[in-house]
C-alpha cells in the first residue's frame, strides 16, 4: 500500500469540519498529601496548557497532516472563545464559518491532572439548540464552502451545532458536489444520517443504536450489517478500543464485507482524542480517492499514535510514516 503517496496527496485536500468546537484545558501538578478539609488530594499546580477539543481537534489533525481546513461552529463571546480563535489562527485553520454567540459559553473542558492522572473534569457548556440566527449563518457558511471542498466532516459532540436539519441541507447539495461526507455520530441522532458516505461510531455507540449488546465477532458483524443497511452507507468504521476497529463496506453488487483491523501494540496512556484523529485521517484518505480498507488502516495507525500521549494531540505525516514503516518491517 502506498501510504506515502496518500500522505503526499493529502497536502492539497480541502475539508470542511462542521461541529461542536471545544477548548480543552489541562491544569497539571503534583499531589503528595490529603487535604485536612476533605478526603481529597491537594494538587500543587505546576503548569497549565490549552488544546483543541471536539470538532476543533478534528480540524487541527487535518491541518497538522497538511490538509486545508475550514471550521464551521460556534464559540461564545468570552475569554475561552478568544483563546480558541487565536489558536485557530496560529494553526492556519480557517474561521470564516465560526459564529460568535454572546448568549452561550464557549464549550470548555478543564481537567485537573496530578501525577499524570486525571483527578476531576469541569465542563462549561450549553447543550441547548442554537438560536435561529446562529443556525442560519452556519448553514449558509457550509453551503457556500462546499463547491471548493474535497470532503465534509460532521463532528457531533451533542452540544447543539449538528442538527438533523443542518445535515439534511448539506446532503441536498451533494448531487452537484459529490465529495465524501463522514459523520462521527452521537446516539441521539444516529438514525438520521441516511445518505452520508460513512459514519465512525465506537463500539458502545453502535451497540446502543441497535439496542442490543455486542459480545463477539458474530454479534459485531450482525450489528454492523444492520447499520450499513438501514443508513444505506458506503462504509461504516466501528472503533473498538484495544481490539482495533472493524470496517464494513459495500461492493459493486451491494454485498457487505467486514474487515477486522487489529490495533498496533503500544502503551496506552489516554484515549482522549483518538476518535477525532481516526475520523480526520480516514476522511482525508477518502478525499484522495483511496479505497475504504486502505483509508481505515491508515486511520488505525494514526489512532495508535494518539493513545500513547496525554490529552488531545495531532499526528504529523512524519509520525504516521514512522509507525507505518515500523509495522511494515
Amino acid at each position: 500500500m502506498d501510504f506515502q503517496g496518500i500522505l503526499n496527496q493529502i497536502q492539497s485536500k480541502q475539508v470542511i469540519v462542521i461541529g461542536d468546537l471545544i477548548l480543552d484545558k489541562y491544569i497539571e501538578g503534583k499531589a503528595d498529601r490529603i487535604s485536612p478539609e476533605a478526603p481529597v488530594p491537594v494538587v500543587e499546580v505546576t503548569h497549565e496548557t490549552v488544546r483543541f477539543g471536539g470538532a476543533a481537534n478534528v480540524a487541527y489533525n487535518i491541518s497538522s497532516l497538511g490538509g486545508l481546513v475550514e471550521v464551521i461552529g460556534v464559540v461564545g463571546d468570552d475569554q475561552n472563545g478568544e483563546t480558541l480563535m487565536r489558536m485557530f489562527d496560529q494553526s492556519g485553520i480557517g474561521t470564516n464559518g465560526i459564529f460568535i454567540d454572546p448568549d452561550r459559553p464557549t464549550s470548555t473542558k478543564s481537567r485537573l491532572m496530578a501525577n499524570r492522572q486525571q483527578i476531576v473534569r469541569i465542563d462549561r457548556e450549553s447543550k441547548a439548540p442554537l438560536a435561529e440566527r446562529a443556525s442560519t449563518v452556519l448553514v449558509e457558511s457550509a453551503l457556500s464552502s462546499m463547491a471548493d471542498s474535497d470532503a465534509i466532516i460532521f463532528e457531533d459532540y451533542d452540544k447543539g451545532v449538528v442538527s438533523i436539519d443542518f445535515v439534511h441541507q448539506v446532503l441536498k447539495k451533494l448531487p452537484s458536489h459529490p465529495q465524501p461526507v463522514v459523520v462521527d455520530p452521537k446516539v441521539e441522532n444516529f438514525w438520521d444520517y441516511k445518505g452520508v458516505t460513512a459514519i465512525t461510531p465506537n463500539l458502545k455507540e453502535a451497540s446502543t443504536a441497535v439496542n442490543r449488546p455486542i459480545t463477539d465477532d458474530e454479534s459485531l458483524i450482525s450489528v454492523g450489517c444492520e447499520i450499513v443497511d438501514r443508513l444505506e452507507l458506503s462504509s461504516l468504521l466501528i472503533t473498538r478500543g484495544e481490539d482495533g476497529m472493524t470496517l464494513f463496506h459495500q461492493d459493486a453488487d451491494s454485498q457487505i464485507s467486514a474487515d477486522h483491523i487489529p490495533t498496533q501494540p503500544r502503551e496506552v496512556f489516554d484515549v482522549t482524542g483518538a476518535g477525532d484523529t481516526v475520523v480526520s485521517v480516514y476522511t482525508l484518505a477518502l478525499a484522495t480517492g483511496t479505497d475504504f480498507l486502505t483509508a481505515a488502516k491508515l486511520a488505525n495507525y494514526a489512532g495508535g499514535i494518539v493513545v500513547g500521549e496525554i490529552g488531545c494531540v495531532a499526528v504529523t505525516p512524519d509520525q504516521l510514516m514512522e509507525i507505518v514503516e515500523e509495522n511494515a518491517g
